[in-house]
C-alpha cells in the first residue's frame, strides 16, 4: 500500500513526500482508514512504528475540510510528557500548516503567560499535557466543549505517572459526543478499563505482539563488573567511532557524574534529566536531534517522545528495573525501518532484570564479549592482572599476585595508620583546646578573687 491510496489530500501527500516516506507503516495502514471512515480506535502499538502519524494524518485531513472561525480548540491531544507533547506538536504543525490549521502546545515547567496568550489567538489543534491542561481550563483561558476530537497518545505511560484523576476530570470537560483515539504501547487491565470509559463502539487495532522490541533493533548484552562500565563505554564511543548515541542511566546523579567523566575524556556529551529546566531540555534535545550533541545521557524522561531518524545507538548503562522501560528505550532506535542497535551494560547484580526482560521479549539477547574489558573476556597478554577479573587471576604468576596481594595489605596498613594518626590528632587538639579553656578560668577565677581582696582592704 502507498499513501496515495488512503484517500488524503494533495497538501499532505506533498508534506508526506517531503519527509521521506512513501508507504505507510502497519500502524498506519490500518489506523488511517478507520479514523477517516468515523470510528472510535483504540490501538496497540510500540513506540517507533509510527503511530503518531497514524492519527495526525486523518486528523488534520478532517479539520481540513470543515471551516472554522471560533478561536478555542477542536482536536485535543493529551501526552504523559513535555517531551512527547513537543514532538507530537512538531509533527502536527509539519501537516497543519500545509492545510492553514492552527496547532499550538501547552505543558508545565515552563511560563503560563506566554500559552495564554498563543490560545487567545485562536487555535484548531491543542497538544498538551494533563496537569498544564486543567490549569489554563480552571482559569478560564481555555473552553474544552467544543472538542471534537480526543486523542491520548501514550496512554500506559500516562497511567504509570498517576494521572487517573486529571485524565477524569478531562472526561468531565469535553463533550461525551465526540471522537476518541486511544493508542498504547501496552495492553494492560488499567488500559481496557478506560477504553470502556471513553471509546464508543471501538474499531481494536494491533499490529505487533505485546512489549516486544522492534526487529530492525540489533540487542546486544555486555557483562561487566559496575567499576568498569564507564571504561567500556568509553572504549566503545571511541574505538567504534560512535557519532550519535543516546545513553540511559537510572538517577539523575548517576547521569551528571557520567556526563562529567565523558567530558574529561574529551568526549561531547550532556546530560538529560528532570532537574533540568524545561528550556534546557528543550534546546538540548533539538541540538541532540540535529547532531550538535553527539553524545546524550538521560534517564527515562527521555525514553518516550524522543523521535530521531537514524539514531544508531542505544545504550543501557544502567538495566531498568521495570522489564516495559527497557522496550521504551531501546525504542528510540530502529524507528521508521531504520536499523539500530541496543548495547545493554550488565553487572552482576542487574542479570536478574535481563531475566525479567527476556521473559518479557520471550527471547534471548544475545552476549558479547570485549577483550579487555567485559567479565567474560580473555585478558590482554600484556595485562599481568586485572583485579576482580576471574580469568586474569587464572592466568596471572602466583609471584605477581602475592605482590599484589602484599600491596594492597600495605596500603590498607597505611589508611588505618592514617586514621588512627587523624584521630589521635583530632583528640589532641581536643585536650589542648580543653586546658587553654580550663587556664583560661583559672585565671579569671584569680582575678576575679584578686580585685575581691583588693575592694575588701580599701573599705
Amino acid at each position: 500500500m502507498l499513501f496515495d491510496q488512503l484517500s488524503l489530500r494533495t497538501e499532505l501527500l506533498k508534506a508526506i513526500k517531503s519527509k521521506g516516506y512513501t508507504a505507510p507503516t502497519p500502524i498506519q495502514a490500518a489506523a488511517i482508514p478507520v479514523i477517516l471512515d468515523g470510528r472510535d480506535i483504540l490501538a496497540r502499538a510500540q513506540t517507533g512504528t509510527g503511530k503518531t502519524d497514524a492519527f495526525v494524518l486523518p486528523l488534520v485531513e478532517i479539520l481540513s475540510h470543515r471551516s472554522y472561525i471560533d478561536r478555542h480548540p477542536r482536536a485535543l491531544v493529551l501526552t504523559p510528557t513535555r517531551e512527547l507533547a513537543l514532538q507530537v506538536g512538531e509533527d502536527i504543525k509539519a501537516y497543519a500548516r500545509r492545510v492553514s490549521l492552527r496547532c499550538t502546545v501547552v505543558y508545565g515547567g515552563v511560563r503560563i503567560n506566554p500559552q495564554i496568550a498563543r490560545l487567545e489567538r485562536g487555535i484548531d489543534i491543542l497538544v498538551a499535557t494533563p496537569g498544564r491542561l486543567l490549569d489554563l481550563a480552571e482559569q478560564k483561558h481555555l473552553n474544552l466543549s467544543r472538542i471534537e476530537f480526543l486523542v491520548f497518545d501514550e496512554a500506559d505511560r500516562m497511567l504509570d505517572l498517576g494521572f487517573n484523576q486529571e485524565i477524569l476530570n478531562i472526561l468531565n470537560l469535553v463533550p461525551s459526543e465526540r471522537r476518541t483515539m486511544l493508542f498504547s504501547a501496552t495492553y494492560t487491565r488499567q488500559i481496557r478499563d478506560l477504553a470502556k470509559k471513553m471509546l464508543q463502539d471501538p474499531e481494536h487495532i494491533e499490529v505487533t505482539p505485546n512489549n516486544t522490541a522492534a526487529e530492525s533493533v540489533l540487542q546486544k548484552i555486555h557483562l561487566v563488573d559496575k567499576p568498569n562500565k564507564r571504561a567500556l563505554l568509553i572504549h566503545l564511543i571511541t574505538k567504534g567511532n560512535w557519532s550519535r548515541v543516546l545513553v540511559f542511566t537510572r538517577t539523575k546523579h548517576g547521569a551528571n557524574k557520567l556526563t562529567e567523566k565523558l567530558v574529561a575524556k574529551g568526549i561531547n556529551a550532556f546530560a538529560l534529566h528532570g532537574n533540568k529546566s524545561q528550556s534546557v531540555r528543550t534546546r538540548t534535545l533539538k541540538e541532540f536531534k540535529y547532531g550538535e550533541i553527539p553524545i546524550l545521557v538521560a534517564t527515562d524522561v527521555a525514553a518516550r517522545g524522543l523521535d530521531i531518524s537514524n539514531l544508531p545507538y542505544v545504550v543501557n548503562y544502567d538495566i531498568p528495573g521495570i522489564p516495559e522501560d527497557y522496550v521504551h528505550r531501546i525504542g528510540r532506535t530502529g524507528r521508521a525501518g531504520v536499523s539500530g542497535i541496543a548495547v545493554s551494560l550488565v553487572s552482576p547484580a542487574e542479570k536478574i532484570y535481563i531475566k525479567a526482560i527476556e521473559k518479557l521479549l520471550k527471547q534471548k539477547i544475545s552476549v558479547e564479549k570485549v577483550d579487555g574489558f567485559t567479565a567474560d573476556s580473555d585478558v590482554p597478554d600484556f595485562v599481568l592482572l586485572r583485579p576482580n577479573n576471574p580469568t586474569s587471576e587464572q592466568k596471572a604468576d602466583k609471584a605477581i599476585k602475592e605482590m599484589v596481594a602484599k600491596r594492597n595489605s600495605l596500603k590498607q596498613q597505611a589508611q588505618t595508620s592514617n586514621a588512627k594518626n587523624k584521630s589521635f590528632a583530632k583528640n589532641s587538639e581536643s585536650e589542648f583546646r580543653s586546658g587553654r579553656k580550663k587556664n583560661k578560668t583559672r585565671k579569671k577565677k584569680s582575678r576575679s578573687r584578686s580585685q575581691s581582696h583588693k575592694f575588701s582592704k580599701q573599705r
